[in-house]
């Protein structure tokens, strides 16, 4: 039997039954490193699959500009119920690979963790050829590629890093950093690793 991730009713079913591993309860520590380095300056965000928003709310309160996507009606009503008037989130309901043309180059970040993984590996360069439209040249990817490894079935569906970079490579990306973080939450040190990449910037005439 095929699993049907890119239903919204199939996520809002794991969220009413409670079975979301994946939702740690509390922002990534890898993201707040990140932000805690000063390498990383505020600009306009978007995070994908962004589940209760977490992780989108640790970036908005360092004066991000962010918007959250998620298509599951729980996921959205969570951002909204646990939104900070004082730091905003743009909150949209909708399917990532739905979002508007008119989002195109508008991100100088596109913030990543656990949507890759558990959309169904058939879209995998479809949501590549999303990123790269919606980041503005010169913008960057954050990536926290979770799991890695080997494990049958999914979701979540297993993911190679290598391979992400080779596709984004290809789409005229810049691997930055890649590294297997110390700080990954304990349950999931060894099975995660950190990319950032950035969209070239357009040739000059």
């Amino acid at each position: 039997m095929t699993v049907q991730t890119n239903s919204s009713i199939f996520w809002d079913t794991q969220y009413d039954n409670g079975r979301i591993p994946w939702d740690l309860g509390r922002p990534v520590p890898v993201f707040q490193r990140l932000l805690e380095s000063g390498h990383y300056p505020p600009g306009n965000m978007i995070v994908l699959g962004a589940g209760r928003g977490y992780d989108a709310r640790l970036f908005a309160g360092h004066g991000f500009q962010v918007t959250a996507v998620d298509f599951a009606q729980h996921a959205v009503q969570a951002m909204q119920d646990l939104d900070d008037p004082g730091t905003p989130v743009h909150i949209l309901e909708q399917d990532i690979f739905e979002l508007p043309s008119q989002l195109n180059d508008s991100f100088d970040y596109v913030l990543e963790y656990t949507c890759f993984c558990a959309i169904n590996p058939q879209h995998r360069e479809t949501y590549f050829d999303l990123v790269a439209r919606l980041l503005k040249p010169g913008g960057t990817y954050i990536a926290l590629a979770f799991p890695i490894g080997t494990r049958p079935g999914g979701p979540p569906f297993v993911v190679s890093p290598r391979d992400m970079v080779s596709a984004l490579q290809e789409r005229g990306f810049v691997l930055q950093n890649r590294e297997r973080p110390y700080d990954s939450v304990s349950s999931r040190q060894g099975i995660e690793e950190l990319l950032i990449m950035v969209k070239a910037l357009d040739e000059l005439p």
